[in-house]
């Protein structure tokens, strides 16, 4: 017993012993932490605001060089308030409570007028910067901005600044998205951009940059778009083929520059090239130099000043949805190998000087949506091959003859057709009606967007917003260019060329079209009233043909028509009269001896003796032309009488039914009403013992 005692006296003894070293251990730990946190107190974190008091104060200051008098600006960056954590535009991180994100785009607070502080450097866990949008007064590209050494994501777009790119940029080693764009930098591109491994995103476009690319930037190897058009950049020089290979679905975007000369080839491992508006000549080192990596969806050289033949080298170019090679001088023949390209939808050669028939091998390009070759020297019949895909189809100013081919019948989703100024001939098939895409409120089947977007990290995202489709199109006279991408405009375009026979009837059936040009062909007999169905109408041209007879009435149903031409014709008769009919000029009718009416001069027989005798007054029109309604009104009111009435008189099973039914709805309505005035009542007599 005496042995049992003395081990749970020792068990204790041993846990008191165990619990007092468990106490001894916590309170040097807790000295220890209370030591360090003295020593650090310029890194405290406050307890009632949870904000870094260092940073509060670089924030303040800030704000002082940005705003300036505008006190509406960063109402919430109040010195009172010590939680700069909660201040707009601010994130802070979760764990340290330092701030990472400063988010000040003029887009959200409106443009700052200021400048940059130095204090901003304090801020040295910041990886989000965006200041753009602003007008800072003192524009100088600041040095400071380099030494933010955890930026993951610049942006200073739009911000007024001048000067040289600092070098020092090339500092931010974790950099990840670089807008400088809409600025007015100048100098050359620093070469230490190169030294970005981590960029994905680098926007240099619309400043005054010169010189040449920097071979550095071939180490950008995780690059999605680099933008460096609307500049200056490489005069009078071309640019030297650069060991860059580009990381998948990059976008390389350089147009409205100056370069010139061959186009090298390691551009070939862009997924979309835009070098539109500058001054290349030859595309043989792009298209034709064999290299392992090739990416092309969307290849934009338009506006520059290639010439020559096309090279016949595009059977490796499997991948290209998008070739835009309008407005150059190009030359020859068509190359076969471009019927290789199975995945492409837009071919843009419009504005060159290409002849001869197209090959029949772009007949297995099946998934092409929009085919624009107008303003070459082609010749020859409308290839019959044309695929049933196409919703855009411009042949405009050039060579081809022959009737239209029936193969046209099957453009089921064409929206823009655009043949003129051709020497085709022949009649308009009733087929015409097949055009369902120009019939029916829908969008056609075969539709897309041409967008295409990417991830680039966690913290940005950025989606390019596609490439334009452009049609060029004769409107109200004048050549314009409209960006069609969602293809709202349906137009028809036959004008200029040997066609004959009737409008056919069969026109009426398409409700979408918004613009229809038949001028200047050898169209006879009379306008189809049907055309008054095409209500969508906004431009009417079937100027300089021989239709004869009337103008048709159903033209006033077209109210949404702005631009009407149906002068030099053989049209006769009275202009019917409308407010939309009578509000065009009447140059839209000269030409027509046989027409009369307003807005011509010339009076309809019958007219003049109206105009020698009193003229009508308003209130014996008006009763003139109110009869047919009155009538309208009484018919209606004695029809709908007798149609109740006689019926309950005549049938007595009726009337006793009807008898019961408004029996029914009043003592419904009675019990409805006595319930809700008993409840009423109980209710204000509650509320008046409250208040007594």
């Amino acid at each position: 017993m005496m042995m049992m005692m003395m081990r749970s006296v020792v068990c204790i003894n041993l846990k008191l012993v165990g619990a007092i070293f468990v106490l001894l251990h916590f309170n040097l730990l807790f000295s220890n932490y209370s030591v360090v946190a003295v020593a650090d107190t310029k890194h405290v974190v406050s307890i009632s605001g949870g904000c870094i008091e260092n940073e509060r104060h670089a924030l303040l200051e800030l704000k002082a060089s940005l705003v300036l008098d505008d006190t509406s600006l960063l109402p919430t960056w109040d010195s009172k308030s010590h939680d700069c954590c909660a201040w707009e535009g601010i994130v802070c991180s979760n764990q340290t409570r330092h701030v990472k994100m400063l988010d000040l785009n003029g887009d959200q607070f409106g443009p700052f007028r200021g400048e940059i502080n130095a204090s901003l450097m304090e801020l040295q866990h910041l990886k989000h910067l965006d200041v753009s949008g602003s007008e800072f007064s003192h524009g100088i590209f600041r040095k400071m901005f380099g030494s933010l050494s955890n930026l993951i994501f610049l942006d200073l777009k739009s911000s007024s600044i001048t000067g040289r790119i600092p070098n020092d940029l090339g500092q931010l080693s974790h950099l990840q998205y670089l807008d400088l764009s809409n600025n007015d930098l100048e100098g050359t591109i620093p070469h230490q951009l190169g030294n970005l491994s981590h960029l994905q995103y680098l926007d240099l476009s619309g400043n005054i940059l010169v010189g040449t690319i920097p071979h550095q930037l071939g180490s950008l190897s995780n690059l999605q778009e680099l933008n460096l058009g609307f500049n200056q950049l490489n005069v009078g020089g071309t640019i030297p083929n650069l060991p860059i290979r580009f990381s998948e679905d990059c976008q390389v975007i350089m147009d409205s520059n100056q370069f010139e000369g061959s186009i090298p080839p390691f551009f070939q491992s862009a997924s979309l090239l835009q070098l539109s508006k500058n001054k290349f000549s030859d595309t043989f080192l792009l298209l034709c130099s064999n290299i392992s990596i090739d990416r092309l969806l969307v290849l934009d050289l338009s506006k520059n000043q290639l010439s020559r033949k096309l090279p016949d080298c595009w059977s490796h170019l499997k991948d290209l949805e998008f070739i835009d090679l309008s407005d150059n001088t190009l030359s020859g023949e068509v190359p076969s190998s471009m019927g290789s390209m199975v995945k492409l939808k837009v071919l843009i050669l419009r504005n060159n000087s290409l002849y001869g028939k197209l090959p029949v091998s772009l007949k297995n390009c099946k998934k092409l949506n929009m085919l624009d070759i107008g303003d070459n020297r082609f010749f020859g019949p409308i290839p019959y091959w044309l695929g049933q895909q196409l919703q855009m189809l411009s042949l405009r100013r050039n060579q081809f003859n022959g009737s239209l081919p029936q193969s046209l019948c099957d453009l089921k989703n064409i929206q823009l057709l655009d043949l003129s100024e051709n020497n085709l001939s022949g009649q308009i098939f009733k087929c015409i009606k097949n055009f369902s895409a120009m019939s029916q409120n829908v969008s056609p089947n075969g539709e897309e967007d041409y967008n295409f977007g990417y991830p680039t990290g966690d913290e940005f995202e950025h989606i390019y917003t596609g490439y334009d489709l452009v049609a060029l199109l004769m409107w109200k006279g004048s050549e314009r260019q409209f960006k069609n991408n969602k293809l709202i405009l349906r137009s028809i375009d036959l004008s200029s060329n040997q066609l004959i026979g009737d409008l056919p009837e069969e026109i009426g059936n398409l409700i979408e079209l918004v613009s229809l040009n038949l001028s200047s062909n050898n169209f006879t007999g009379e306008i189809t009233s049907k055309i008054g169905r095409l209500t969508s109408l906004e431009f009417l041209d079937l100027s300089r043909n021989l239709f004869s007879g009337p103008i048709p009435p159903s033209l006033v149903q077209i109210d949404r028509l702005s631009m009407l031409n149906l002068s030099e014709n053989n049209l006769s008769g009275r202009i019917p009269i409308g407010t939309q009919l009578q509000s065009f000029d009447a140059s839209s009718y000269e030409g027509n001896n046989d027409l009369c009416g307003k807005p011509l001069d010339k009076i309809c027989p019958g007219d003049e003796e109206g105009a020698h005798q009193k003229p009508e007054t308003h209130k014996e029109s008006s009763h003139e032309d109110k009869k047919p309604l009155y009538l309208s009104v009484a018919l209606g009111f004695i029809t709908g009488f007798w149609g109740l009435w006689g019926s309950l008189f005549l049938i007595r099973h009726w009337r006793h039914k009807y008898v019961l039914f408004l029996d029914n709805i009043i003592d419904t309505m009675y019990v409805f009403i006595v319930l809700n005035a008993t409840k009423f009542q109980v209710w204000l007599r509650h509320l008046q013992e409250k208040f007594v």
